[in-house]
């Protein structure tokens, strides 16, 4: 391109402009989060100003006969996020204004106004720059045409695939160290299809995590971030990262695209962009290729292992994945619906029946088994079991799976007792996944429960690091429960009920807090609205039993604990009993029941036999000491 005075074209409506030359929406002078075809429909409706544009002329100017996804669902999404970005309204609008099976008019006042640019040497590394004459009433669908010509080719080369150099890397000048991946847009045009784009999002954050020297943000803390309004400079200081990765996922028939682009997160600074497309069984690799992708681009360094893990990425058959992706949806939100359990162990049941060579599925369904052994949905030996063959499977399928060496720790520490195989598998399963969140919380909760206080709380600085968003706060609150700093507790539930008041859990541990600080009356409000949220669970109706008896209501205590013994034998959680018992003072039916804890394999006691101070007028007594050691708690050096 000669180095001729550039013109370029504003078109201003309300707050809002639209720059043709660089392709950016901006309000009041701030960039605006609005990109490809919801961009290039902005420019097309605004050039039409006042006049119809039908859904045939959007068809030939933006969507090519050959467009990958759905017209209409494209279409009505692509408005859809208009509407979003500038607070317009179907019902109402302001701007943008629908004509029934015909197309959309612009309804706002827009004013055009033409820039002038000093001239400027011109590389041939310059981005794509297309002069565009300012609009009149003639001429409009030649402008259309120029104009969407620029957002397209500024589309293409945000968005594109554009095959990069392997010893390049777009982001040299910066120090790339730590990156968040934000919830991919599901550009489906089918709302059903979200657990899919999340599934995605989800597990490419599993394959960055296994970059060694990258700090990659868990998921837990970038899905609140899932429609957000606030923009990436905003998203990057929260979440303390350099680079923030966002895109979309395409899913249509047996094939899949996602796109991605990295971003410098404080400066909102494009950095790359490409786009993968494969059949839906080379989606483990396709998401290998997307992560090593970025590993490139943030220049981190991959050792020759985890290499190998990346190159090893099979195929999968395409149902046995989507039964797998709907199963880790369904275990999103298990602490507030654990009932989703049966679904989550049904969906991986299914991927494995589908593709007994899916390891990834048996790794979903001893998680499954484990968690609804927790929730005593399923007894605790049999969950074990089911759990144990489960995991052992997916071991013998693929050994370099961080997730599952995490899930082996769990069912060796909290199952099977076997402290120093549940820290080997701990330490396994970081080595493979360095970012990989689980791994850290769960380390973190297991040096504190054997008293290795120092290390716990570096543990737990890691963990915050990864996940600083709410849901962090469970696990800040449950070191302090084990490292009995009820002070601490206090202060970190009352922090994690800030950000999340309706989390039962919090309320639970914040009661115990009060409880064992002398706030009795504090504490038995907290278990009140715990047994409120969790819909009556059988711990927070014990520790609201256990909280009448603090303050003199012992014949509400007794009517709890009534209603709890006529459960069966295989509903009941013996251990929960036996704290009410030793609140009742009535030590003789407190070791009856830890003791049938003790035969059934409670999970209970290798979680909260050392910690509770519900159980502290039962410390002195040997038989308490006698469980402890028959449990295996290793000794604190």
């Amino acid at each position: 391109m000669s180095a001729h005075t550039q013109t370029a074209c504003l078109l201003r409506f309300g707050a809002f402009e639209l720059d043709t030359r660089v392709g950016e929406l901006r309000k009041r002078g701030i960039k605006l989060r609005l990109q490809g075809q919801p961009l290039q429909v902005l420019a097309a409706l605004l050039q039409h100003s006042g006049d119809l544009v039908t859904r045939d002329e959007l068809r030939a100017q933006i969507w090519p006969a050959d467009t990958f996804v759905d017209f209409d669902h494209s279409l009505h999404n692509a408005i859809a996020r208009l509407r979003e970005v500038l607070g317009d309204s179907a019902q109402k609008p302001r701007y943008i204004e629908t004509l029934p099976r015909r197309g959309y008019r612009f309804i706002g006042q827009v004013e055009g106004l033409e820039l002038e640019e000093p001239e400027q040497p011109v590389s041939s590394d310059d981005p794509v720059e297309v002069s565009v004459p300012v609009p009149t009433k003639k001429g409009r669908t030649a402008l259309l045409s120029a104009t969407l010509l620029v957002l397209a080719s500024i589309a293409s080369a945000f968005w594109m695939v554009r095959p990069v150099s392997p010893r390049a890397s777009v982001a040299e000048d910066l120090q790339l160290r730590s990156l968040a991946v934000l919830p991919l847009d599901n550009l489906s045009g089918d709302p059903s299809q979200e657990y899919f784009a999340d599934g995605i999002t989800d597990e490419l954050i599993t394959d960055l995590a296994k970059v060694s020297s990258l700090r990659v943000i868990s998921r837990t803390s970038v899905m609140r971030y899932k429609g957000t309004k606030k923009t990436l400079p905003e998203i990057a200081r929260e979440l303390n990262v350099d680079a923030v990765i966002e895109g979309s996922v395409v899913r249509s028939g047996k094939r899949v695209r996602i796109t991605a682009q990295l971003l410098h997160g404080p400066t909102d600074r494009h950095l790359w962009a490409e786009t993968y497309e494969r059949d839906l069984g080379d989606v483990l690799r396709l998401q290998s290729d997307v992560a090593q992708a970025i590993a490139q681009q943030v220049r981190a360094q991959v050792s020759p292992q985890q290499q190998a893990r990346f190159r090893s990425a099979r195929t999968v058959n395409p149902d046995a994945y989507e039964a797998y992706l709907q199963g880790r949806f369904y275990m999103t939100n298990l602490f507030s619906r654990p009932q989703d359990l049966t679904a989550a162990r049904s969906y991986f049941e299914q991927a494995i029946q589908k593709d007994p060579g899916f390891a990834l599925a048996y790794s979903g369904l001893a998680d499954s088994y484990t968690y609804s052994a927790f929730f005593r949905q399923v007894r605790a030996d049999l969950a074990y079991r089911s759990a144990k063959d489960a995991i052992r499977k997916a071991l013998e399928l693929d050994d370099s799976i961080g997730e599952v060496h995490d899930t082996l720790a769990l069912l060796s520490w909290r199952f099977d007792w076997n402290w120093k195989a549940a820290e080997e598998e701990l330490n396994q399963s970081i080595a493979r996944a360095p970012s990989y969140s689980c791994a850290h919380e769960d380390r973190t909760l297991y040096l504190s429960q054997i008293g290795r206080r120092e290390e716990a709380l570096a543990e737990l600085a890691k963990s915050l690091e990864l996940d600083p968003g709410p849901s962090s706060a469970m696990t800040e609150s449950g070191t302090y429960y084990q490292l009995r700093d009820f002070d601490r507790l206090v202060e970190a539930s009352q922090r994690g009920l800030m950000s999340n008041p309706g989390e039962w859990i919090m309320h639970f541990y914040l009661g115990i807090g009060y409880d064992a600080t002398g706030k009795r009356v504090q504490a038995v409000s907290e278990y009140q609205k715990a047994v409120e949220l969790s819909g009556a669970n059988q711990d927070a109706l014990a520790a609201l039993a256990y909280g009448y008896v603090g303050i003199g209501k012992v014949a509400e205590a007794r009517k709890i604990l009534h209603d709890l013994e006529q459960k069966s034998a295989s509903e009941i959680s013996p251990y929960a009993v036996a704290t009410i018992y030793a609140g009742l003072g009535e030590k003789q039916k407190a070791f009856e029941f830890l003791e049938k804890a003790y035969q059934e394999r409670s999970v209970e006691l290798s979680w909260s036999l050392k910690a509770d101070p519900r159980l502290d007028s039962l410390r002195s007594d040997a038989r308490f000491q006698s469980l402890l050691r028959r449990v295996g708690f290793p000794a604190v050096a």
